[in-house]
């Protein structure tokens, strides 16, 4: 999931200075393990109905994470999941990839997304966590095609999505689709729909 990176320079060679990660001693740790990508967290609230416009400019950088010691340091500051105020969102996406269907990165690709109960109450904290997870572990297939994680809550439902960069890529959509519900631990069905699709008439793949 990351490499390990240890701060060689406050050791000497004689090897007096014992290497601490962030488990031994959360405060006064020496090696971080990077990840393979840094991410970005973003979150918006849309306190009224969204237009281009406004949407984006309630959109706000939140983080960049380059170790698993800062992603855990954020996720364990930031509200959880399930603390969102209705009408919000957070979204993980890749460094330098802006969570909006018309980013270059995203314009091609297209969404899984499932849509819990809000029954399920603080269970989709762990749902939402195993997401976040997979994504900056680089666990799908297809890691490089995976632009970002979505959570949302709305009035009536919390929904989770993965987004992706291509579209027409049937076999590798699907791929990521079926390690989605791996990850959510579901077996209901996942429909796949592309950004182009805006009106959502349509879904392109199911699994």
């Amino acid at each position: 999931m990351a490499d390990v990176k240890t701060a060689t320079e406050n050791i000497d060679n004689s090897g007096a200075q014992s290497v601490k990660t962030v488990l031994g001693d959360p405060a006064d740790f020496n090696v971080v393990h990077r990840l393979n990508s840094p991410w970005t967290l973003w979150f918006d609230n849309q306190a009224k109905k969204a237009n281009v416009s406004n949407w984006t400019a309630n959109l706000r950088k939140v983080v960049t994470m380059k170790t698993v010691e800062e992603f855990w340091g954020v996720y364990n500051t930031v509200s959880i999941a399930v603390d969102l105020p209705n009408g919000s969102n957070y979204h993980l996406f890749r460094e330098g990839v802006q969570p909006m269907w018309e980013d270059p990165v995203n314009e091609k690709g297209g969404k899984w997304m499932y849509q819990f109960q809000r029954s399920i109450g603080e269970k989709v904290n762990e749902h939402w966590l195993h997401t976040l997870l997979a994504c900056i572990g680089e666990t799908f297939e297809s890691s490089p095609e995976i632009c970002g994680a979505v959570f949302s809550n709305r009035k009536s439902c919390f929904r989770i999505a993965i987004w992706t960069r291509n579209a027409d890529n049937k076999e590798v959509c699907e791929n990521i689709g079926r390690h989605f519900k791996d990850i959510l631990g579901i077996t209901a069905t996942l429909d796949y729909t592309p950004h182009s699709d805006g009106l959502k008439t349509s879904y392109l793949y199911t699994v």
